[in-house]
């Protein structure tokens, strides 16, 4: 079995209340509240090491609140590398309203990162023992654009592949340096950085491809939502459908596909495969309530689903 790391620069702690209906200015009473750690690379971790995976997260964790999330990660017995700033670790909330089963989502935008403490964490992924570096999540105020970049080229010159899930301005710096191993971008990320809308599948091959062909990654899996996902590699791409399934929550639908997709990638599954049982991690993640993320038995029992798609 194959080992990760995996890189969480604005991790947070995700809350999560339900509600019988939303108000304005009224105070609501919820039902229940649930206490997570999050944020790309912290979930990925969580996804992993339920699969039967080893994973170690490295994240940037400040202030009470960076107290707390040490705590919430101890509990679910991560493996940690904690790199300390002055800020506060950022909390985002999911609120679920029950009489819509609709779900509102709050999340700021992160603490300010001071250059010394950006720096340190590159200092300590130097030493980073893996066979994969997982780097995912947004860039954090004060942590310059080509970060990932310059993730990249640090893994490159140790021979360490990386997988890459951001958006913005760490999706672009991250796939300037090129040679990233895989990336996955949302349909929406994917339009945000290529400035195009996108609008049927050939486009978003397209799209895709171009990534390929410019050796900025080997492996591009673009999730669509009710859509379903896309694979592009070079001299092939797999276009398949959304599990039908009630969706309860969003949240760590993204995270739960990369993390499976990675996880059979290091069983040494065929590309393919490893999308599909990706497929199938995203949609348990989304048949679970927004405090929790896919779970080992509804992956399996949905990939069988995925696998019979032609």
């Amino acid at each position: 079995m194959m080992s990760i790391a995996t890189l969480t620069l604005n991790p947070t702690i995700d809350v999560a209340y339900e509600v019988d209906h939303v108000f304005h200015t009224r105070k609501m009473r919820t039902k229940s509240e649930f206490y997570e750690p999050g944020g790309g690379g912290i979930n990925v971790a969580r996804v992993f090491v339920r699969l039967g995976g080893n994973a170690r997260s490295y994240y940037l964790s400040g202030g009470a609140t960076g107290h707390a999330l040490d705590g919430l990660l101890d509990l679910h017995q991560l493996v940690r590398n904690r790199i300390p700033i002055k800020g506060h670790t950022r909390v985002a909330a999911a609120v679920l309203e029950r009489e819509s089963g609709k779900e509102y989502r709050f999340v700021p935008p992160g603490p300010f990162i001071e250059p010394g403490e950006w720096q340190q964490c590159l200092k300590q992924l130097e030493d980073a023992q893996c066979d994969y570096m997982v780097a995912s999540g947004s860039l954090p105020p004060g942590v310059p654009d080509d970060f990932y970049g310059r993730l990249v080229a640090l893994m490159a010159r140790r021979n360490i592949p990386v997988v890459l899930d951001s958006s913005g301005p760490g999706l672009r710096g991250g796939l300037a340096e090129g040679g990233v191993f895989l990336v996955k971008p949302s349909i929406g990320e994917l339009r945000q950085l290529t400035g195009r809308d996108l609008l049927d599948q050939d486009s978003v091959a397209g799209a895709a491809m171009e990534i390929v062909d410019k050796g900025q990654a080997a492996h591009v899996a673009v999730t669509m939502g009710h859509e379903g996902a896309l694979l592009a590699s070079a001299g092939r791409q797999l276009h398949l459908p959304a599990v039908g399934i009630e969706a309860k929550s969003a949240v760590g639908a993204g995270d739960s596909f990369l993390s499976a997709m990675v996880f059979a990638i290091s069983l040494g599954w065929d590309i393919s495969d490893a999308f599909r049982f990706g497929i199938a991690a995203g949609a348990a993640a989304v048949m679970s309530p927004g405090h929790d993320l896919a779970r080992p038995d509804d992956i399996r029992q949905l990939y069988e689903r995925v696998a019979q798609i032609p």
